[in-house]
């Protein structure tokens, strides 16, 4: 059984995404280009990211540490530099490319693409795993080349990993079911820095994502995998119904039929002069 379930989870891994992006397309009837962004946003992000935590370990700023307060400094820096490097993302491209995305539905799509991808890259890196798992099971180490000082312990991870309970390997997926129900709400808070134009939702979502990688960093080196995986869930739950109470009408959708074009169109104010405009106009560009 544990041959089907390691497979099973890296397919539900991989494949998890694809069907929420079907079904909030459907669902919602958002624009499929928004996934494909999202997904590009999660990339770049991690071209800062993963140099960013590179460099603060080489000054030693965090350094892997097993108990105590080091622990905790290393999970908010690290959940910091996550929360931080993700989010920005997400809001300049909000900002600066997608422009006319300015609804609850369209940040679902979004998120749906930015977590999605993340799970797809886990997923591909799971399947290799699980590739590495069955071989080593039927196949000598040693005759694979792994060299002598370290047969010993690869043998004993071979081992380990087929000492599991039978759904254990699910794990993975569950996992990336609370990632991506968190990428969701934090698309949602990030969005509402131009619905509801203030920058404090954007620093709501930089702290909400530092929380939950820095309990993750925190829970998984002294609770171990399971308790962790509970607490991001509830994190997870917790966030899903901040984001359904966050949720706000959708902008009126403009149709384009044959005669709209022969109705009176209402009288529009002549343009202010350059030097008339107002500071309240001037402060609500910002969030266009």
């Amino acid at each position: 059984m544990l041959y089907i379930t390691y497979t099973l989870n890296a397919l539900l891994m991989m494949g998890l995404p694809f069907g929420l992006a079907v079904f909030l397309a459907r669902r919602l009837g958002t624009r499929w280009g928004l996934v494909w962004v999202g997904a590009v946003t999660f990339v770049a992000s991690q071209v800062v990211h993963i140099p960013l935590n590179a460099v603060l370990g080489q000054i030693g700023v965090i350094h892997p540490a097993q108990a105590g307060w080091p622990l905790v400094w290393y999970a908010v820096v690290l959940g910091l530099s996550a929360g931080v490097c993700e989010e920005l993302a997400r809001y300049l491209v909000l900002r600066f490319s997608l422009k006319r995305d300015r609804s609850w539905n369209a940040a679902l799509m979004f998120g749906a693409g930015h977590g999605g991808v993340e799970a797809v890259i886990f997923g591909a890196l799971a399947a290799i795993q699980t590739l590495n798992i069955f071989i080593l099971r039927n196949v000598d180490p040693a005759q694979l080349g792994v060299p002598a000082d370290k047969l010993a312990a690869v043998q004993a991870q071979i081992a380990a990993a087929w000492n599991v309970p039978v759904l254990y390997p699910l794990v993975g997926a569950l996992e990336r079911v609370s990632a991506i129900s968190t990428h969701l709400f934090l698309t949602v808070l990030v969005m509402q820095v131009f619905t509801r134009r203030s920058h404090l939702w954007l620093l709501a979502a930089i702290l909400w994502h530092a929380l939950t990688d820095g309990v993750a960093v925190f829970a998984v080196s002294t609770w171990g995998v399971l308790p962790t995986e509970a607490a991001i869930g509830v994190l997870a739950l917790v966030g899903l119904g901040l984001m359904f109470a966050l949720r706000q009408p959708e902008p009126p959708a403009v149709a384009a039929w044959p005669g709209a074009a022969s109705l009176p169109q209402p009288a529009t104010a002549a343009p202010l002069p350059p030097g008339d405009a107002t500071t309240e106009q001037l402060d609500r560009t910002r969030y266009q």
